[in-house]
């Protein structure tokens, strides 16, 4: 399997090139030259298989030539046969008639980034192993990829991580779960700016290619093609549990870099009967926004309820452009220009067409986020985290009550939101055995402005103060 930037102008990689790799060297984001495709037969032969089986079975093709089939299943048995506490890894939970939870939470930090990231860790592990190199990884997080993150690459011999967050603007839960981390290749930073410009310092620092290639740095935000292939498994293995491929689902997810739902509809590529993806934001809408009018255009960042999902700028929809524009580099070059010179631009007709073919997309402000929480919680007894509310009030707006499953991705443990959930549930979620002294562990992190220059100065100085 080769990969292809989707700006066109960088060298095709394999998938070992691309997961050390990151950002393409051209600006653009790595995208498999084609997509393996699965018959009805090959997914229905998914049935009754552990998660990580169909996750080897999924993430082969993917990963073919760069990790041997002894390699990769080694590693996925290792990831998901251990490091998730439920045996069924992404269980299913039923609300209704036709409405799902797809849990994706019980991971060691309690996010759906865990699914990639514990898996990640061990390809670096992998790959660095082979080629004798040490990586310097820079990410940003807008609350629970650094977690994972960290959690994943703590304490590896050949990898240094420095961890970008926004300061102030993420949980208690969520920063200390990062910042209680005191193993020595780990820097926690806390930028005085937003999500958004912890992800531009990060793109600077790939886009800097003199610093790049002097630290080894490599990604682990979605712009990493291996976040998404990872993800891609849990939309064949819910979809599987509900009778597919001989009935079709629907999904509702939570997104506001767009890498989780981009992964769902890389699953349709691939042959996964999927009948609607809806696009599930908060007030931070870029996506719904450009559904609606044509045009990608940032706005000002608010704080809300769900912060993982403020974000106005939504990183893996470069590589949906990529598909829209019938992948063609020169479009998606013109179109990434002019966000860069007036921070937006307006899709082509046709491209917006399939753009509105593929999806459909909804907003969640901060009341309709708490009233989908306890009315959720009334009727059901399910205590939903803002993210996961979100998704189930667009799923109940954009995907009906016909006879199609319509399975929501629960991304976040509720504990990691208690103030949200008590304020609108009336009860506080506790922390789990593993996390329960979260509160009292030892806080190490530093502070840095919104400046590039500091930033690099910083990470040449090493993990270690």
């Amino acid at each position: 399997m080769k990969y292809i930037s989707t700006r066109g102008q960088a060298e095709a990689l394999d998938f070992e090139g691309v997961t050390l790799t990151g950002l393409a060297r051209d600006g653009g984001l790595y995208v498999p030259e084609s997509l393996p495709q699965f018959s009805g037969d090959d997914i229905r032969s998914m049935r009754g298989k552990s998660y990580a089986d169909v996750a080897f079975q999924v993430m082969q093709p993917f990963v073919a030539g760069s990790v041997s089939d002894v390699d990769l299943k080694a590693m996925l048995d290792k990831t998901y046969g251990t490091a998730f506490r439920h045996p069924a890894t992404a269980p299913l939970v039923q609300l209704g008639t036709n409405d799902w939870l797809l849990e994706l939470f019980h991971g060691p930090t309690l996010a759906f980034k865990d699914f990639a990231l514990q898996l990640l860790g061990r390809f670096f592990d992998h790959f660095t192993a082979k080629r004798g190199q040490r990586l310097t990884i820079v990410g940003a997080t807008s609350g629970d990829t650094g977690s994972a993150a960290i959690e994943g690459c703590r304490g590896r011999d050949h990898v240094n991580i420095f961890m970008l967050h926004p300061k102030g603007l993420v949980s208690d839960v969520q920063r200390r779960q990062m910042t209680t981390v005191l193993d020595a290749n780990v820097v926690n930073i806390a930028v005085e700016g937003t999500f958004d410009d912890c992800q531009a310092l990060v793109k600077s620092c790939f886009n800097d290619l003199a610093f790049r290639d002097e630290m080894g740095l490599t990604a682990v935000n979605s712009i990493n093609w291996a976040r998404v292939m990872a993800q891609i498994v849990y939309y064949f293995t819910s979809a599987v549990s509900l009778g597919a491929p001989d009935r079709t689902v629907s999904y509702s997810v939570p997104t506001g870099n767009f890498g989780d739902i981009f992964a769902g509809y890389l699953a349709k590529g691939m042959g996964l009967p999927i009948e609607t993806l809806a696009i599930a934001t908060n007030s931070n809408d870029i996506l719904a926004r450009t559904l609606e009018t044509g045009r990608y255009a940032t706005a000002e960042a608010v704080a809300t309820l769900s912060p993982s999902m403020d974000i106005q700028v939504s990183s893996n929809f470069e590589r949906l452009l990529f598909d829209l524009a019938g992948r063609e580099g020169a479009h998606v070059r013109d179109y990434m220009g002019q966000f860069q010179e007036n921070a937006g631009f307006d899709l082509r007709a046709d491209h917006l067409a399939k753009l509105r073919a593929s999806f459909v997309a909804d907003r969640v402000d901060n009341a309709a986020t708490s009233k989908a929480m306890r009315e959720y919680y009334d009727a059901t007894g399910y205590v939903a985290d803002p993210h996961t509310a979100i998704g189930l009030e667009v799923a109940r707006r954009k995907l009906g009550k016909g006879s199609t499953p319509a399975i929501t991705l629960a991304t976040a443990h509720p504990v990691k939101f208690g103030a949200a959930v008590e304020d609108a549930c009336g009860l506080t979620p506790n922390l789990p055995a593993h996390m329960a002294d979260l509160f009292d562990r030892e806080e190490r992190f530093e502070i840095l402005p919104n400046d590039i220059q500091s930033l690099q100065d910083r990470v040449r100085r090493g993990a270690v103060a």
